[in-house]
């Protein structure tokens, strides 16, 4: 693959380096290949090859859905898309309970990219001039914030939460981005938009970026005990490679939980609600209660989502996060690339899978799980190409967040499910990179899991390396 110069990390541009001095042992060519860097033009090494284009991968419904079922998808995607406003009467916004403090107005608006449901919106360029859509709603109809400096055009949807209180103690709560202040539906509102400066300058703000939910009503109904073998399955590997892991549990009934960066939240349902009223402010039958009550600031009854007695058929009667939920839980896995012709791009597939399971990849990010008996027929006894184990792993000092939930500890995340990865733009946890060679580097540091697995993918050749990028570039 052809390498580009302005994408160069300083150890891959060393690296390239010393091998042309290995290879042709001449000053004058290193010097020559340094011109050729430093013009922008390209020399063969690996490189990411970037999300894949054609059809997206992922937003449709499950093949082998029933007429309920399906219409309850349906319905579920136009609440999922649904545009909210303070009190429903803006145009082109006639969701109802936005705020007082909010990251964005619509489920589709985070879950975007390559598709409704998927993750953020992807990178702004010429060929795509889509642009982050937390920047205009920092003044939608009005509003009076300011945008933080985490928060760019090109960049990814993000949330952010501060680790510690001003006094020292453990905070971890999402602090929203966004107030209704100044909105022309939320008079007499007036409201200030955290220190966001401060915090990012004491090093106190972490961020997450929106989680895919393609295929998530298949994660739901895999059995806890298929979790845990497959937990304590390899045991000798893992040993080898340092990789321990355990899993999330509800504080409540015991259960494994498994949805959200740090397998958080137990159910899509439980998902919806918390996400409805943490990032739209939505108060809703699951989460009721406005988290800020400033006078002035609280326009609507409580709660503003749930359960309309005076609807005439069920999709109708149901609550925005019961249609959200009946949404992820009805939607397709993402669809890998198609197969290649065979010639050397099906033959770099085939080694870059071979080398995911060399290095151990697949201890942690288990390429198959199997539902257990569902009531849908749907999502019932089939298998899962996830890529993920669903447990927590000890990703290191690099990765910590210093933010504790349930037993994931600040330097705990769940596996992330790779399929899809073909199409994601901004990669880990906060979308601090888009290149997925440095995505892998970042998973090692002190303390991580990772390091035997990065240890060994990196003292494998060149072409290895590539093969594996382009593998899981094909997920």
């Amino acid at each position: 693959m052809l390498y580009k110069a302005a994408g160069f990390l300083h150890e891959d541009f060393t690296q390239n380096c010393r091998t042309v001095d290995m290879m042709l042992n001449q000053r004058a060519t290193k010097f020559a290949v340094l011109a050729i860097l430093a013009a922008g033009q390209t020399i063969w090494a690996q490189t990411d090859p970037g999300p894949r284009g054609g059809p997206p991968n992922g937003g449709n419904p499950l093949p082998g859905l029933t007429q309920g079922e399906l219409a309850y998808f349906t319905a579920g995607l136009a609440r999922f898309t649904e545009v909210d406003s303070v009190k429903g009467t803006q145009p082109g916004a006639t969701g109802t309970g936005l705020g007082p403090r909010f990251n964005l107005n619509s489920c589709a608006g985070c879950h975007a990219q390559p598709s409704v449901g998927g993750s953020s919106p992807a990178l702004n360029s010429k060929q795509n001039p889509q642009v982050n859509p937390q920047i205009a709603m920092a003044t939608n109809f009005g509003a009076a914030n300011t945008i933080p400096s985490f928060i760019q055009p090109n960049g990814p949807v993000r949330a952010v939460r501060f680790i510690r209180n001003p006094d020292g103690t453990p905070d971890g709560g999402v602090h929203d981005l966004f107030t209704i202040t100044g909105r022309s539906d939320a008079a007499g509102c007036n409201i200030a938009q955290p220190d966001f400066a401060t915090a990012v300058a004491q090093q106190n703000a972490i961020f997450r970026t929106p989680i895919s939910v393609f295929g998530d009503g298949l994660i739901e109904v895999i059995p806890e005990s298929t979790i845990l073998a497959n937990l304590a399955a390899n045991a000798a590997q893992k040993k080898q490679f340092g990789i321990t892991g355990l899993v999330n549990r509800n504080g409540n009934d015991g259960t494994i939980t498994r949805f959200g960066w740090k397998a958080q939240n137990k159910s899509l349902l439980l998902f919806a609600g918390e996400a409805y009223n943490v990032e739209q402010g939505v108060t809703n039958d699951l989460f009721p209660n406005e988290r800020d009550e400033t006078p002035g600031c609280v326009i609507n009854g409580i709660a503003e989502d749930h359960f309309d007695t005076l609807a005439t058929t069920p999709t109708a009667a149901m609550s925005d996060i019961t249609g959200q939920s009946a949404f992820m839980r009805f939607l397709a896995p993402p669809v890998p690339a198609p197969p290649p012709p065979p010639g050397p791009q099906g033959q770099s597939l085939n080694n870059g899978n071979q080398v995911f399971a060399q290095v151990g990849c697949a201890l942690c990010h288990t390429p198959v799980l199997q539902t257990g008996l569902a009531q849908s027929a749907a999502l019932s006894n089939k298998p899962v190409q996830l890529f993920s184990d669903l447990a927590l792993h000890n990703m290191g000092s690099g990765l910590a967040d210093g933010i504790t939930q349930g037993l994931a500890t600040g330097t705990d995340w769940r596996s992330a499910p790779l399929w899809g990865l073909g199409q994601k733009v901004f990669l880990l946890h906060d979308g601090r990179t888009t290149d997925l060679m440095q995505a892998i580097q970042q998973h090692a540091s002190p303390g991580s899991e990772a390091n035997g697995s990065v240890q060994a993918l990196n003292g494998l050749p060149a072409q290895a390396k590539q093969d594996l990028l382009n593998f899981l570039r094909s997920l």
